[in-house]
């Protein structure tokens, strides 16, 4: 299926009144995003929290000052009309992003342009969408901007074949947490004619077959059949111990954002959850969730695990993630700032609230705490007081309460964020937290999706670590590479 947008045609227009000018540009960017809140609830639905993010990210750039100054000045000062201040804004930022060095900071350079598409289709009032496909296909196209790619129905899609793009895109992502094949910088035709044509995508290889011809067919058939038998010979790994050929046990664990993937995680033969995200709990609604709303989750979740570890990490809001009613000032850089722990020592009582709903939950099964973006001792140390009045306050009003472990996110600086993962610096500095947590008798695991890269595997185990905790689906694939492992 040859999948091909309709061409904006963005024309220079003089407009007199720069004032309602820039409120209608000011109300497009408000309608992008509402729909990009919709986009980020379908991708929670049908692939997962953490994909989700994805929007959210999207919902940042459209907010950016920058991008909203550089697009109001324009109208102002050159006196256009907003599509085309949108347009010649968001191609020099998309042309910033792509002259940087790094492949990740390239890759957003596609979101840059998803987000002006998006506010041109707005204020021209030519909205874009997927369009619906009959039978499942592969979709060859240009490029594909993420909206496009969720807007899809994921049953229909067979494999994505794009001409442009990069294995860093938000859209490959999304197609790898979807399962689906997907080549990028492909030398294809876009024929229209192509549509309909019988095709087989190597994803391993990298090469598309139009029509091929019957050797090519059973040769692609085979390899198609090998790939089936070794995805059912990971089923034999279920049940069996996470441990290397010299007897290293590493603990196997899930991420979820949402009580839905539990479901997932017990199917993959997941030990425990190592990383549960509660900020579903707080995002798209319209006040804080009470103790019990909370506490029924915690309690599900827990409950579903039948006695495997459940680490919550409590609310890690700011940044890329909010909600209006916590009323967060704006900050340039607010990914280092304002955000989780530090909100949560500043709110107590919002921070005691879901603390007691965990430790309700806690009686119910095994349940761990994490404190994400800890950056001092005494931190710690003020959580630890929190905690005991929380237990204190259950003790008296005799609510039965587990043993939660507590715990830390040790997480690095914004520009180690942003660096290449197999960095002999940030790997030197994992295997330093590693060290450093064994010497005081702490354990040290991997929650990040990191900790699903198979090339980092044996340097992981090497380095130390006593746990992984990844995307359910890559439980079992990770399992063997352990298994087979010094």
């Amino acid at each position: 299926f040859v999948f091909k947008k309709a061409k904006q045609v963005v024309e220079k227009r003089t407009v007199e009144d720069t004032a309602a000018e820039v409120a209608r540009y000011m109300a497009a960017k408000e309608k992008a995003g509402e729909q990009l809140k919709l986009l980020k609830e379908k991708t929670m639905r049908d692939v997962g929290e953490a994909e989700a993010e994805i929007f959210e990210a999207h919902q940042m750039l459209l907010e950016d000052l920058d991008f909203v100054e550089g697009i109001t000045g324009m109208i102002e000062q050159d006196k256009v009309n907003a599509e085309y201040a949108v347009f010649v804004t968001g191609e020099q930022c998309a042309a910033i992003f792509m002259s940087m060095d790094d492949d990740y900071m390239r890759g957003r350079a596609a979101d840059i342009n998803d987000i002006s598409s998006r506010l041109i289709a707005i204020l021209s009032g030519t909205q874009v969408s997927a369009e619906a496909m009959p039978e499942p296909v592969i979709i060859l196209a240009e490029d594909l901007a993420p909206s496009e790619t969720v807007q899809f129905e994921k049953d229909k899609i067979l494999a994505i074949v794009t001409q442009k793009g990069s294995a860093n895109s938000h859209t490959a992502i999304l197609a790898r947490m979807m399962n689906i094949p997907c080549i990028v910088t492909a030398d294809i035709d876009l024929d229209p004619s192509l549509t309909g044509k019988e095709g087989i995508v190597d994803g391993f290889t990298g090469k598309i077959y139009i029509e091929p011809d019957e050797v090519t067919t059973a040769v692609m058939q085979e390899k198609k059949k090998r790939e089936e038998e070794r995805k059912l010979l990971l089923q034999s790994l279920k049940g069996l111990p996470t441990v290397t050929k010299s007897g290293k046990v590493i603990h196997l664990y899930a991420n979820i954002g949402s009580e839905e993937d539990v479901d997932s995680v017990l199917e993959n033969d997941s030990e425990g959850i190592g990383l549960f995200r509660s900020e579903f709990l707080y995002l798209g609604r319209d006040d804080y969730p009470t103790e019990d709303e909370q506490f029924q989750v915690y309690k599900n979740v827990i409950s579903k695990m039948n006695g495997k570890k459940v680490i919550i990490r409590t609310l890690d809001i700011g940044a890329d993630k909010q909600a209006d009613y916590f009323n967060i000032p704006h900050e340039e850089n607010p990914a280092m700032g304002y955000r989780a722990i530090r909100i949560c020592l500043d709110r107590v009582d919002m921070f005691k609230t879901q603390l007691r709903a965990i430790y309700r939950a806690s009686a119910y099964g095994t349940a761990s705490i994490m404190f994400p973006m800890i950056i001092s001792v005494a931190e710690v140390k003020r959580i630890k007081e929190i905690v005991e009045e929380v237990k204190e306050e259950l003790r008296q009003a005799d609510i039965p309460f587990g043993d939660v472990e507590l715990g830390i996110m040790v997480e690095t600086p914004a520009a180690v964020m942003i660096a290449d993962p197999h960095h002999e610096a940030v790997l030197r500095m994992i295997q330093r937290t590693i060290e450093c947590a064994h010497d005081h008798g702490a354990w040290c695991g991997i929650c990040g999706e990191l900790g699903a890269d198979m090339e980092l595997t044996r340097r992981f185990i090497q380095m130390g670590i006593d746990e992984l905790s990844v995307s359910p689906v890559f439980t079992l694939e990770l399992r063997k590479k352990i298994r087979e492992a010094e």
